[in-house]
Order: C-alpha cells, then sequence, then structure tokens
C-alpha cells in the first residue's frame, strides 16, 4: 500500500469513533454532518503527539463551510480532547480552530495585522486606517468628518475570564455585524467584547441603532451564544473628533 495514503492507526480509528459518539450525545446537533476528513487529520495529529492546531485551523474552515456555528465546533473539539485523556484543549488549538472557522466563513480578506481572527472584522489599526482615508477625504473636499460620519460602538461584553466563551462571543458578534452592515464594511473589533463600525451620518441613524440592538441579540440566540452576550447589548453613536489625530486617541481610549 501506498506510504503516501493516510490511514489512522487502530487506537486513532477508536478515537474517532468515541469522539463522534461522544460529540453526537451531547454537543452535536446534526449527526448526519459530523464527520469530515478535517476531524480524522485532527485524531491523527492527536494521536502522533503533534502539534494540532494546524488541524483544528482546518476543522474550523470545514465546520463553516458545513454552516455549523462557532460555539458547536468549540464544544465538539473540547469533546475530542476529553475522550483522549486531556483536562482540555490547547489555547493555541481553540484559537487556531477559531481562525479557520472565521476564515471559512469569511466573504473578505484582509492582511493579517488588520484582521481579527476571532470575530473576522478589522483589527483597531485597521479601524485607524480607514478613518485616516475618511479625514483626507474631508480635508479635500472642505467637509467635517464630525458633520459626515460617526463611529456606532457595540458592547457585549459580560464578566468572565474563559477563552473560549469570550472566541465564541467575538465570532457571533462579529457575524451579527457583517449581517447588518455587509462584507467590507468598515467594522473592528476594539477588545473582548467592544465593537466599533464607521457610518456615515444621517437621518435614520438612530433608528439603525435600534435595529442592530435586536439583530446583534437575534444572532446570539441562533448561534447558542446568548448567555455570553450582555442583554441587550449597549449600542451608542460615539461623535468622532476634528482631526484624525484625536480619533485615534479615541480609540485608544475606548480600548479595554
Amino acid at each position: 500500500m501506498s506510504s503516501d495514503v493516510n490511514i489512522p492507526s487502530v487506537t486513532g480509528r477508536s478515537l474517532l469513533r468515541q469522539w463522534e459518539s461522544a460529540s453526537v450525545n451531547t454537543v452535536w446537533l446534526r449527526p448526519g454532518d459530523w464527520y469530515t476528513p478535517a476531524a480524522e487529520a485532527l485524531v491523527e495529529a492527536l494521536e502522533a503527539r503533534l502539534d494540532t492546531a494546524p488541524s483544528a485551523y482546518r476543522l474550523g474552515q470545514a465546520r463553516a463551510a458545513a454552516g455549523v456555528g462557532i460555539t458547536e465546533a468549540i464544544d465538539d473539539m473540547a469533546v475530542l480532547f476529553r475522550a483522549a485523556g486531556y483536562e482540555s484543549a490547547p489555547i493555541r488549538s481553540i484559537r487556531a480552530l477559531c481562525e479557520g472557522w472565521t476564515e471559512g466563513d469569511a466573504t473578505a480578506h484582509v492582511a493579517t495585522q488588520m484582521h481579527d481572527p476571532e470575530s473576522g472584522l478589522g483589527t483597531t489599526e485597521y479601524m485607524i486606517q480607514r478613518l485616516a482615508e475618511v479625514y483626507g477625504a474631508a480635508e479635500r473636499t472642505g467637509l467635517k468628518v464630525i458633520d459626515t460620519h460617526a463611529l456606532v460602538m457595540v458592547d457585549v461584553s459580560v464578566d468572565d475570564n474563559d477563552p473560549w466563551q469570550r472566541m465564541a462571543r467575538n465570532a457571533a458578534v462579529g457575524q451579527a455585524l457583517t449581517g447588518a452592515y455587509g462584507a467590507g464594511h468598515p467594522m473592528a473589533r476594539m477588545g473582548d467584547g467592544l465593537y466599533a463600525v464607521l457610518v456615515e451620518r444621517g437621518a435614520g441613524l438612530g433608528i439603525g441603532i435600534a435595529e442592530l440592538r435586536d439583530h446583534i441579540g437575534a444572532k446570539a440566540v441562533a448561534m447558542r451564544v446568548a448567555n455570553l452576550v450582555r442583554q441587550p447589548p449597549r449600542v451608542w453613536i460615539e461623535s468622532l473628533p476634528g482631526t484624525h489625530r484625536y480619533a485615534q486617541e479615541l480609540l485608544e481610549s475606548l480600548q479595554r
């Protein structure tokens, strides 16, 4: 038999079956769509005592492509590590799973330093860059950014230190904001549970805030993370200052 064919060991097959059975009986919603070659690859890496992060990343991509929620994907991988005798999954592998999930779910990609892997949104650095473009355009046209644009701030944070919950929360809100504003709209995760959206001012801005609050709450329920999100989410309009320099200072002050 060719050595290029990846066949799990007997122990690996046993662990794969044990993982599937335990997951389906506890955390998995649709038994028929559990199996993926990425799950088998993760078991093989674990059995061989290799770094499981690359396989976890591919599993995250596969789960997102199948429409599996981030919470379900995280809970499922936790079942594997418990079945293998570990107290919990390594944080590095959890993060890789989330990165793969957001990458697989995203419709647009940005540079690594501008991309937050947990939420699929931009980073603070990304928002600073987008604001620089807005202030530059305003200067060329003689307009004032304070009159044309604002930040919509979203705070869903709750008191917890669990990295799994944090990742699930960020992924859910990232999806909610992308669904509300569309892929490519200037949005960023500013801190744990805190997000900023750059918007144009208009008559419907206040009404949009109320709709956004309801949309985030509904998305949290749909993704089974409502207990990880402030209820109701805190959403407010943050006015922008007169210069980009002060806007950058504002963003820094908003970060946790």
